[in-house]
């Protein structure tokens, strides 16, 4: 049984939001952290409800509304999120009252909406959906086992019109504390020139983006969702090709197969140096695209890559942002997503054209 994209909708640091243009203009940002940039949600969410929602969870409302309305589905048959840092705004709103109250007098609402899986609720409460809902919290994975679970959802005819998203946001205080642990840039640069550094650290980023899955042929369906793999600790450089020639064959591909390899490449020397040297002899001979430089760096940022994918076998065309190299003139049909997070957790996801 195949899996297709029926729609997706990502909010990020670049005009990827209702926008047609598929990322002809690409923003430019100087420092070393992207912002999204934030639609009018009242468009989309009840404006008396917005005053209640932080961020993320605007986010991850918007984009998830939407989804189901490109898609022709007013009630999802499950809602299945991704997230590794969950409303860390409300977090840190409701610790900072601990602190300044005195633990004394507290309102509840941010406590309530702190936890992970308040962007899964919040939607389905909006929709009144009494279907499944589950949010996965695993870290740099978080999104490729929320994909998974909807997979195996559809494979087991439990439901079908899955709606699945990965949504991570960056407060002010997160971005500080991950600073000091060395994941950013010690000084600005700007995000089209990310890959030209060549020192530690990257730029941080957040967004949302969902999708709705189904297994139901339609001229609406952007790609097919092949297949799905995590990795987590490889052994060796080495035991990553051999990985990553297993999951082909099991698909009945070869390296030769795959149109494009989109890779997770961030601009940290120390992490890209899987993706220099994989690009140098497993993907030695395959078109190269790239996507963090775009969305930043961010636990769930494999969202973004899967909806730049789809567009990409959709649309045709490959977007000249994020081309790294052009080896072979064909259109897209086969592409390849491989991103790690932290050296520590890996993923490929395999689109295909319908």
């Amino acid at each position: 049984m195949k899996v297709y994209i029926r729609s997706a909708v990502c909010i990020s640091p670049q005009n990827t939001f209702g926008n047609e243009s598929f990322l002809s203009e690409v923003v430019e940002y100087q420092g070393t952290r992207l912002r999204v940039i934030e639609p009018d949600y009242k468009a989309f969410v009840d404006p008396k409800s917005l005053r209640r929602m932080s961020h993320i969870i605007k986010m991850g409302v918007a984009a998830a509304v939407v989804c189901l309305k490109n898609g022709d589905v007013e009630i999802p048959g499950a809602i299945i999120t991704g997230t590794a840092y969950g409303c860390l705004e409300d977090t840190v709103t409701f610790l900072t009252r601990v602190i300044e109250q005195d633990e004394e007098m507290l309102p509840p609402t941010a406590f309530i909406q702190s936890t992970h899986n308040t962007v899964g609720a919040q939607i389905a409460l909006i929709l009144k959906c009494h279907a499944y809902n589950n949010t996965f919290v695993h870290k740099g994975i978080s999104f490729e086992s929320a994909l998974l679970d909807a997979m195996m959802l559809l494979k087991e005819n439990e439901s079908d019109n899955i709606l699945v998203g990965g949504t991570d946001e960056m407060t002010d205080t997160s971005f500080t504390i991950l600073s000091r642990l060395g994941l950013y840039k010690r000084f600005p640069c700007s995000n089209l020139n990310l890959y030209a550094t060549k020192t530690r650290g990257t730029m941080g980023g957040e967004g949302a983006a969902f999708f709705l899955l189904s297994d139901k042929t339609s001229e609406k369906n952007l790609a097919e969702l092949t297949a799905i793999r995590t990795i987590y600790k490889p052994a060796s450089l080495e035991d990553i090709q051999k990985k990553v020639i297993l999951f082909l064959a099991e698909n009945d591909l070869k390296m030769d197969d795959i149109d494009v390899v989109i890779t997770g490449k961030s601009g940290d020397t120390a992490h890209d140096s899987i993706y220099e040297q994989l690009n140098l002899s497993l993907f030695n001979n395959v078109n190269l695209a790239n996507y963090k430089h775009l969305c930043g760096e961010y636990p769930t940022s494999s969202a973004f890559a899967l909806w730049l994918g789809a567009n990409i076998i959709k649309k045709e065309t490959i977007p000249g942002a994020v081309i790294e190299r052009n080896t072979k003139k064909v259109t897209p049909r086969k592409i390849l997503v491989y991103n790690h997070y932290q050296k520590i957790y890996h993923s490929l996801m395999l689109l295909s054209a319908i």
